[in-house]
């Protein structure tokens, strides 16, 4: 527990006292419509969503995440979500522009385009209340429950006191500003998360007990930590946790922020941008930054935990006041945090407020969106107005915020709450990822890998079958158990799919005017046109070249990651080569770019 000097409460003050202050002016244009509430009328440049969408994702659990993850696997265990970047560049060079041309308020909306009849009005509102409800609060509570920790280490407080405090401002500036409101005030909070997660890593990595880069890269508790891939000789390790997500987990899983195809948050801002390009930039830049650039200062903490504080007595020993259902290896994080000095130690506090601020206010905004537009609206009263919606969205903010707090008091670790949400949504981006470009893709094929993916992992995971078929000595290494899910749920939605109707000709025929996809996946569809639909319609087909850009988008990504890692790890020579195929990698980009830009309107 520390003490917080008159400098460190002021800055803390400070920022709290301005993020009210915009989130208050932005309220008054933000209550207008339910359009200004949630997509501040579809006017925002890519740089300030861009942005945004970085700041969302740095959210207070996300170096606890890190932390636990290093701590756990070492650096390679990153893997879990850097693979995530795959799917994400391909939103950018794929989907971005699509979903742009969507026009939908939200990607729940999305299910009555493409989609028709009862079972689209099924599946938009039940994945309304589904992700924008459930799978929401279980992130947000996530989020809490670093804050929660946060709290009880550096400060002292009970986890209800934490939560009350920094959620009633959240809360406050979230409901008055709406998504104005959100995106404004998270331009403010990343530079001041950056700083804080910058400033923190570098007073750390030379405290006396750590000794500065040199010495934190060859301490015995660090050396085995340090790869950037695990070794092909720990078979486990390197299936689990490199395989299995580059080869599988980044196309089939839906985790928020990483959905294949775009989706949630980041399909929010990219239909609030200006136009297509500036969706497409929002989107490169934020992948650009979440990967590359901001996990280092949060690795390097990370190290330096395991030389202060190498095993879980150690955290015990230094703060007995920690409940025992809050101990676990990404408590190191906040326990680092507790040796910075007066005036940086105001600055981290601010930033970790910030981060939790800029996550939450999004998850509310985004999850309001859903409940209004894709379950109150469209499924309970069509008739509704515009004050109406926005009554409506502020009171779901206010509740989704407070059922969520109550979770994360229940939770233990965030690595426990990551798995989860990847666990359930097993087997179901592939579709997110088809279902532009296959037309044979129907309303039963969303529901049934739903229900499949959802039905399995709760099976396995909370019933005695899964203990007797994955894990040590049962019938299968437990890394099986995610392909296995995938698998299954696959099959059930395929079979699914040629079993129902496909959806009618006008259906299809509409969602091929508005988003024009393109590709040999629609030539049925557009042989039945008629020649005048067929004079209105783009047949063109960019998804080659997408691909193209998104694989040498992941080698300027990944390369501008390694590049920075082993510059700090001290290596010049495996980082200069890194650098020279991360620059390569940028110039072919940038020459395939400028070929796809001409084809967006």
């Amino acid at each position: 527990m520390i003490n917080l000097s008159i400098l460190d409460l002021t800055i803390i003050i400070a920022l709290f006292t301005v993020i009210l202050g915009v989130g208050l002016y932005m309220g008054r244009s933000a209550g207008k419509s339910t359009n200004q509430f949630f997509l501040s009328g579809r006017n925002m440049p890519w740089w300030l969503l861009g942005l945004s969408m970085v700041a969302t994702t740095f959210s207070t659990d996300t170096p606890n995440l890190v932390t636990d993850i290093v701590r756990t696997n070492g650096v390679a265990g990153n893997w879990v979500w850097w693979a995530f970047l795959i799917t994400g560049l391909l939103t950018v060079f794929v989907y971005a522009k699509l979903w742009r041309k969507s026009n939908v308020k939200t990607d729940i909306e999305f299910y009555e385009l493409r989609y028709g009849g009862k079972p689209a009005r099924f599946l938009r509102g039940f994945r309304a209340i589904y992700l924008g409800v459930f799978f929401n609060m279980f992130a947000m509570a996530g989020v809490m429950l670093a804050a929660i920790k946060i709290g009880e280490v550096m400060l002292g407080l009970e986890g209800w006191i934490t939560i009350t405090i920094a959620g009633a401002i959240t809360l406050l500036f979230s409901t008055i500003g709406g998504f104005k409101g959100v995106v404004y005030t998270d331009f403010i909070l990343f530079f001041v998360a950056m700083a804080g997660a910058i400033g923190a890593a570098y007073y750390i990595i030379n405290l006396p007990e750590v000794g500065g880069l040199g010495n934190l890269v060859a301490h015995p508790n660090v050396v085995d930590k340090l790869a950037f891939i695990p070794s092909v000789n720990e078979k486990e390790l390197l299936i689990t946790l490199f395989i299995i997500p580059i080869a599988v987990q980044w196309w089939s899983s839906w985790y928020p922020g990483g959905e294949p195809g775009g989706g949630g948050y980041v399909a929010q801002r990219m239909l609030a941008a200006k136009d297509e390009s500036h969706a497409i930039g929002a989107t490169f830049f934020f992948n650009f930054m979440h990967i590359a650039l901001r996990p280092w200062p949060w690795i390097l903490v990370a190290l330096a935990s395991l030389i202060v504080f190498p095993n879980l007595e150690s955290i015990q020993t230094a703060f007995p006041h920690i409940s025992d259902d809050k101990l676990g290896q990404d408590l190191a994080y906040s326990a680092m945090l507790t040796k910075l000095p007066s005036g940086l130690l105001g600055v981290v506090l601010a930033s970790l407020a910030a981060a939790f601020m800029s996550t939450i206010s999004t998850h509310l905004n985004w999850g309001a969106s859903y409940v209004v537009n894709d379950f109150y609206k469209a499924q309970v009263n069509p008739k509704a107005s515009e004050n109406q919606q926005v009554y409506v969205a502020r009171l779901s903010t206010i509740i989704l915020m407070i059922i969520s707090a109550l979770m994360a008091l229940a939770l233990q670790n965030a690595l426990q709450l990551f798995n989860i949400i990847i666990m359930f949504g097993a087997g179901t981006g592939l579709i997110f990822i088809l279902r532009w470009f296959w037309w044979r893709i129907n309303a039963w094929t969303e529901i049934s890998a739903m229900f499949a993916s959802g039905t399995l992992s709760m099976i396995l995971t909370f019933t005695p079958l899964g203990t007797y078929l994955f894990g040590e000595n049962a019938l299968m290494p437990g890394y099986y158990q995610f392909p296995f899910i995938v698998l299954i749920t696959s099959i059930i939605w395929l079979v699914v799919t040629f079993l129902t109707q496909p959806e009618t000709q006008a259906t299809l025929t509409r969602f091929y005017k508005r988003t024009s996809p393109g590709g040999p996946g629609w030539k049925k569809v557009i042989d039945q046109l008629s020649p005048e639909d067929k004079a209105d319609i783009s047949i063109e087909w960019s998804v080659p070249q997408g691909i193209l850009a998104m694989l040498l988008g992941c080698v300027f990504v990944y390369g501008a990651l390694f590049t920075t890692g082993y510059f700090l790890y001290g290596n010049l020579k495996n980082g200069s080569i890194a650098l020279s195929f991360t620059i390569i990698a940028g110039f072919a980009l940038w020459t395939i770019w400028k070929k796809i830009k001409k084809h967006i309107s």
